[in-house]
């Protein structure tokens, strides 16, 4: 099986979807666009992700599953996909382009774009064009709030992330036998972080945590420097750190807090970055020590050692995390709908989104079902930890694999 190689440059994947678009019998620009949505053959899934620009790192690791998924999907019984990606740039005017692009030159359904600015916008050009969009990683509540007919989403919302979070949080603690009594608030300003701002503040106060937040303090997932943030931070006497952030800046504070000579009692992390394959071998023995509290995957259900094994086999080396479970589970939801749907017309396949309902699965809960928002509501949240290069599951209690360590072991101690 083949897939639609990014650059003219790119190496030809071992294991790759089946036969590019040409080989569909379509010539972009040469067949009336209804033509084009109801024609037959694989499914054309037009898969939209940063490839370049500030998240380049996150969306490469996503776009992995383009590799691991092809013999998983036919062990499953489902068809074959084509998959037809789309760089975003990490901007969300180009993520809105590539959109468009994708679906005039055929794309039947839409996944990705990991960032929820960019999804936001891929949204309501899958909307206004009536191509099904399903969302593989992009928390903004409002993108599911809208009354969309033909966005789904798999992952969580940052409420739910909270709500888990604070949870999972509280379950750490209780295993380590100690816990903050106050944090400083870092987080990236962006639609995500900004989503969660907004959301600690109505959710928080439900959880009866035992810490309160010292400071908030904002920041451009940009910024080349951020000295003056950690500075600010370690001034408040925190006794740990709770951050949103994305890769690069995860890894900018990282190195930071070695240079202020900081090791806060504990790292709590609610998104990306700080469990990124990048930054743990970017960063080596100073990775070590963060937990995070984000959707996950489940290590005793059925398809996660599989999953692990493609990965190992395509890509050695790399650590299965969440970039590559959601991005499989929301290529899953595309050809259990194709399958059912019998179809690549875009109505009959949101049709059969609509009534997904998979218990074999990789993510931390039941299984993937939507509600009448296209609100994946069974995914739930996990705590994990990076350990000597690896990522550990703390809880909940069923999926869990070792307990924490804790406190931070000092920056200065590791070597």
């Amino acid at each position: 099986m083949k897939h639609k190689s990014r650059s003219n440059s790119a190496r030809m994947t071992r294991r790759t979807f089946t036969a590019g678009v040409g080989a569909a019998g379509f010539v972009a620009g040469t067949a009336p666009f209804n033509i084009v949505r109801a024609q037959g053959g694989p499914l054309k899934v037009g898969l939209l992700l940063p490839l370049s620009g500030l998240q380049a790192g996150i969306g490469q690791d996503c776009h992995y599953t383009v590799d691991i998924a092809p013999p998983i999907l036919k062990s499953l019984g489902l068809p074959d996909l084509t998959i037809m990606s789309g760089d975003t740039e990490s901007n969300v005017d180009t993520a809105r382009a590539r959109a468009e692009k994708l679906i005039g030159d055929g794309a039947q359904l839409l996944v990705g774009a990991f960032d929820s600015g960019q999804t936001t916008a891929v949204a309501q050009v899958a909307e206004q064009k009536g191509i099904p969009l399903v969302i593989n990683i992009a928390a903004a509540p409002a993108i599911t709030e809208q009354g969309y007919k033909f966005v789904f989403r798999i992952f969580q919302t940052a409420p739910m992330i909270l709500n888990d979070a604070f949870t999972d949080q509280k379950a750490v603690f209780a295993l380590a036998g100690s816990a903050p009594k106050t944090v400083v608030f870092l987080h990236v300003n962006d639609t995500y972080g900004t989503a969660m701002s907004k959301g600690i503040g109505a959710i928080m106060p439900k959880h009866d945590m035992p810490y309160t937040i010292a400071e908030e303090i904002a920041y451009d997932p940009a910024a080349r420097d951020l000295s003056v943030e950690v500075a600010k931070a370690k001034a408040t006497n925190a006794d740990a750190l709770l951050v949103v952030s994305r890769l690069n800046d995860a890894m900018l504070l990282t190195r930071e807090l070695v240079k202020q000579r900081w090791t806060p009692q504990a790292i709590l992390s609610m998104g990306p970055g700080w469990y990124e394959d990048q930054y743990l071998k970017t960063l080596g023995k100073l990775s070590d020590g963060p937990i995070t509290f984000s959707p996950w995957y489940d290590p005793h259900k059925r398809l996660t050692p599989v999953l692990e094994a493609e990965l190992a086999s395509t890509h050695p080396g790399v650590n299965l995390n969440t970039d590559h479970v959601f991005t499989f589970e929301a290529l899953l939801v595309a050809a259990d709908a194709y399958k059912r749907a019998g179809s690549t017309d875009p109505k009959a396949l949101a049709d059969a989104i609509r009534t997904t309902d998979i218990t074999d699965n990789v993510s931390v809960g039941p299984g993937i079902s939507f509600n009448a928002k296209g609100q994946n509501d069974k995914v739930r949240g996990a705590a994990f930890q990076n350990r000597s290069g690896k990522l550990v599951t703390l809880a909940p209690k069923e999926a869990a694999t070792d307990k924490p360590e804790w406190p931070l072991p000092s920056y200065q101690n590791r070597g």
